[in-house]
């Protein structure tokens, strides 16, 4: 069976629009063309390709096909640089990355890969438990992720440890912390998180004996702003070296008793031979190693 590249390409034009309407003014087709070629690949497959939602959602068979339409575009790319006919403008390559990488190392290794002119990026930010599966959809061609095992049809480079400590201002030890960061301490001070995915603090509380349901929590779901948060006294919160050092060297906060929590962080792309995103490996793996605890 043979798969049109044409119809593939459209089922991703569809998930990345968002509708049927908008996929058809990106192609320059009409809504009922696009309606057409989306119907003509399921036919020819067996199998629902779209769930019919606002935005449209891809059914995991149109996953697949989502992934394959990515992939052909990349090698495209490749192609037509190779040949010297690449002046379409750059190629939109979609990459995962957890939200501390983001706000503390991985933007300068992103603005060099985008300095050459050839590649426009698109940004999803996830926990780095979850980016992953950002892969599996066929969302992204490549991603930070803490998830040693391959994702099927990917290849997975070690980057190195971002190492958490528990920080709080000094002030904050002093009111909650008097008789020292015993687990009844723990129990009732006051802990920022992330989100309800946030593991790390929790993790944290079980290492030090203390209740994980206990303490009253506050939700910043933003990297920089939860590094503020800790720093404004909201509460303790588990920060990566490049967040914390700074402010412990100028007295703003101190680090609690007890071992950090070291997240291995991974680099996983798609397994294929092209070099833009072999060129982005090399670039963002280099600047994790610079930057990141070694593995």
């Amino acid at each position: 069976m043979k798969l049109p590249l044409e119809l593939v390409a459209t089922v991703a034009a569809a998930i990345d629009a968002g509708t049927l309407d908008a996929a058809a003014r990106t192609l320059h087709i009409t809504p009922s063309a696009v309606s057409q070629r989306i119907r003509a690949l399921e036919e020819r497959i067996g199998r629902s390709l779209l769930v019919r939602t606002k935005p449209l959602r891809a059914t995991e068979a149109g996953e697949a096909v989502v992934r394959l339409a990515r992939q052909l575009a990349l090698l495209e790319h490749d192609t037509l640089r190779v040949l010297g006919l690449d002046d379409e403008g750059p190629v939109r390559l979609a990459l995962a990355v957890n939200a501390d990488s983001l706000a503390t190392w991985f933007l300068p290794a992103l603005a060099r890969i985008v300095a050459d002119g050839d590649v426009a990026i698109e940004l999803h930010r996830d926990d780095q438990d979850y980016t992953a599966r950002l892969l599996a959809d066929g969302t992204v061609s490549a991603a930070v992720t803490s998830q040693s095992a391959a994702v099927v049809g990917c290849s997975v480079t070690p980057l190195g440890v971002m190492s958490y400590r528990a920080c709080a201002t000094p002030g904050f030890v002093e009111r909650w912390f008097a008789d020292g960061v015993t687990p009844e301490a723990l129990s009732s001070a006051p802990v920022i998180e992330y989100d309800r995915r946030d593991d790390l603090q929790s993790r944290w509380l079980r290492a030090r004996g203390a209740s994980v349901a206990a303490p009253p929590r506050t939700f910043v779901p933003a990297s920089h702003d939860f590094a503020t948060a800790v720093r404004s006294g909201l509460g303790w919160g588990m920060l990566p070296p490049l967040q914390a050092d700074g402010p412990i060297e100028r007295g703003e906060i101190v680090l609690l008793a007890g071992d950090p929590i070291a997240v291995p962080l991974y680099w996983q792309q798609w397994d294929l031979r092209s070099s833009l995103l072999d060129r982005v490996a090399r670039v963002v793996v280099a600047e994790a190693q610079r930057m990141l605890d070694p593995a």
